[in-house]
This record gives structure tokens, sequence and C-alpha cells, in this order.
């Protein structure tokens, strides 16, 4: 045939046309008459007597600037935390106290900063003001006496870490940032559950795929610069090193190689959508990917997802999505030795709030370790700061 004839006939024909080429087995496989069964489990409900928190605190909020500060809020007031007071150093943005106040009541609004930290009853304020302002508000509330719980990320200079771990040492108090990735996804915590047990051996390395969705209309205009969320990897980055440190069991670690690159966005030179890193620690290996890239059509925010490789076997989470069909999120793969199975983590119970009050009251690092907190911060600023810029021009 000649080549117009030839292009018309297996268009026509379809993929049917290839299916001699291919071998009987991997049909087979897809029909499921080969490989061993997929064992459904789903973790129980826990008794209601361990999901009452133990201890209660009082806490203030200073700093509504992203919303990931409702998630902190509710993680302290399911772990028994009493919210006092809240206010905004930033009111121009658009995560107002309005819409604070639409999610958790008519509370009070402080006249002032001061006003929070010189209240000896609030022992911890929890914050989500700009990047850029977050490490000196910690510093401000421990030299106050108080705990502190930020969003990540936490710090974003190798300066202000510096300055963060001279006043945890000269105060004594807990500087926590919440990698809500980790500590706030159901999958994650059972995966660490399963990892602690040895279920799939020594881990080897863990590798991080977190898209994000960019939603640009809703974002202020210090989303777009990086000397204010101090750039990808320091930003969403954290949530995956802390990842790579806490699965590995790393209490040591450095920077490989890492790049990043700013792909779609032009009319915003500065912005950083896509980059990665490669890790090795103590305990293992690791490698994170993230970008600015989710599509609409995903129908949620980002398809997490962590691999974790082990001597004795592999956990696959998928913590948002399952594009090959499940409903919801937080599944949870792990093939082993002796099967695979796909375990339902709906009825996780999340544990770090109680733990983190639990924390304050008796002067412990249960919920985060704090080296661990803060190794995960050197890792991803130095990341950042070695980074090579990638530019693509075909």
């Amino acid at each position: 045939m000649g080549r117009l004839n030839r292009r018309s006939f297996m268009k026509a024909a379809g993929p049917a046309s290839l299916m001699p080429a291919l071998p009987h087995s991997l049909f087979a496989q897809a029909a499921g008459a080969a490989g061993p069964r997929v064992i459904e489990e789903v973790v129980p409900p826990p008794p209601e007597a361990s999901v009452k928190p133990k201890y209660s605190i009082k806490f203030a909020v200073i700093g509504v600037d992203h919303n990931h500060i409702l998630g902190i809020t509710a993680a302290m007031q399911r772990g028994g935390g009493q919210l006092v007071s809240v206010f905004s150093p930033n009111p121009q943005y658009p995560k107002t106290i309005a819409d604070f106040k639409a999610r958790f009541g008519d509370v009070k609004v402080a006249r002032s900063e001061d006003e929070i930290l010189n209240d000896p009853e609030i022992k911890l304020v929890c914050a989500a003001p700009i990047p850029d302002q977050r490490a000196a508000l910690g510093i401000r509330v421990m030299k106050h006496g108080k705990d502190y719980l930020v969003d990540k990320p936490g710090i974003i200079t190798l300066a202000e870490l510096a300055e963060v771990r001279k006043t945890i040492k000269e105060t004594g108090r807990i500087y926590g940032i919440l990698f809500s990735e980790r500590l706030e996804v159901k999958a994650a915590v059972q995966a660490g559950v399963l990892v602690k047990a040895g279920a799939i051996g020594k881990v080897v390395q863990t590798i991080n795929i977190a898209p994000h969705q960019v939603n640009a209309p809703a974002r202020p205009d210090w989303f777009w610069d990086p000397a204010r969320y101090g750039g990808i990897l320091c930003d969403i980055g954290s949530h995956q090193v802390d990842q790579f440190l806490y699965y590995t069991g790393s209490t040591t670690a450095d920077v490989t190689a890492s790049q990043v690159a700013n792909v779609h966005y032009p009319q915003h030179p500065k912005f950083q959508d896509f980059g990665d890193v490669m890790l090795h620690g103590n305990g293992g290996a690791g490698y994170v990917r993230v970008d600015w890239f989710t599509p609409d059509g995903l129908g949620v925010w980002g398809d997490g997802r962590i691999f974790i490789l082990g001597t004795d076997g592999y956990i696959e989470l998928r913590k948002y999505a399952d594009i090959a069909g499940r409903k919801g999120g937080n599944h949870l793969f792990m093939v082993d030795a002796k099967a695979q199975r796909h375990v339902d983590c709906t009825n996780v119970v999340l544990p770090f709030g109680p733990q983190f009050v639990g924390d304050i009251v008796n002067r412990t690092h249960v919920a985060q370790d704090q080296e661990e907190t803060l190794l995960t911060t050197e890792l991803v600023l130095k990341a950042q700061k070695q980074a090579k810029l990638l530019t693509f021009t075909s």
C-alpha cells in the first residue's frame, strides 16, 4: 500500500490492528488471569476513648494570610486547644479575619500582636502570615515565653534559621512547623506506622511527587515573589523533605543536587513553577519533584504521591486522589513477600493535634522532633540556594 493508504487503513482499524504484535501474557494480566490478587483492607475505627484529647491549653492566632491557618487552628482544637483570640498584621490580603471567624465563630479579635504576646494565659501562638514574616514572629513569640506553630515554609533564609536555633536554645520553647502533607494526611500517618513496624524492611529511598494547583486569580502579589515565599523548594518542597527524613529515619542528611524553573508564567518572571531535588541521608536516599501544574480536570488541588522503597517491600500513597478509579483519597498500597494490599486509611485518627498540645504541657517532642524540623528547613534552604536554574527554549 502507498503511505496514504496505509495510514487510512491503520486509522480505520484502530487499536485492534496492533493486537497480534503484543504478547498473550499482557492480555492475560490485563484481564486478571495472571498475578496475585490484591487484598483489600480497611483500617478499623479507633475506640472512642483514644479520640478524646488528654490535655488542654489556651492558644491564639497571629496571621491569617494563607488558608492553611484554618487547618492549623482546627488541629489544635482537635488536640484540646482553646482558641482565645486572633490578630492579622496584614489585613489588606484576601484571607481576612472575617473568613477566619466564619470558620471558628465569634472569636475575639485582638487589638495588636502585643496583646496576645503579653497574655500569660496563652501558651501557644499559631501563625500563617506572609512567609517572610514568619521567622521573626516566631522569635518574638518564643522570647515572650510561648511556643509557636507556623505554616510552612516556617523559615525562608539561612540567617533566619540560625537566629531561630539560637532563640530555641536560649528560651527552651518549641518552634513547630506544620508539615501537613505528612502530619495531617491519614494515609501518611498509616505509612509511618507500617514503616516503623518494619513492614517493608529497611527503607532505602523515598520518591515524592507533589503537584499543586496554582489557582492564579486567587493568589496575592507575594505568592509570585520568591523573596517573599522562599522559592518552590523552600515552600512546597519542605513537606516532601520532611517525609524523606521521617520515613528513612535520617538524622543527618545533605542535598545531592537541585534545580528549579519557570516554565509557564513569563508574566511573573521570578516565579518558580517546577523544582526537584536529590537527597542523601544516614538512613536512605530521597528524590522530590514539586510543581504548579495540576490541571483542573483532576478535581482536587494535587495528585500527591509518595513511594517508599524498602528492602522487603514497598509502599505507595495516593493521598488526595486515585486516578485508577477508587473514590476519595488516603489510599495506601503495599507489596511485600506475601501479597499486594490496598489499604483504605479513612478511619485513621490524626495524632498530631493531641500530641502537640501534650508536648506543650509536658515539654516533650512527641508530635514533631525539633531537630528533624530544623534539619528539614536547612535542607530545603540549601537546595533552594544552590539550585540550577533551568530554561526550556525549544
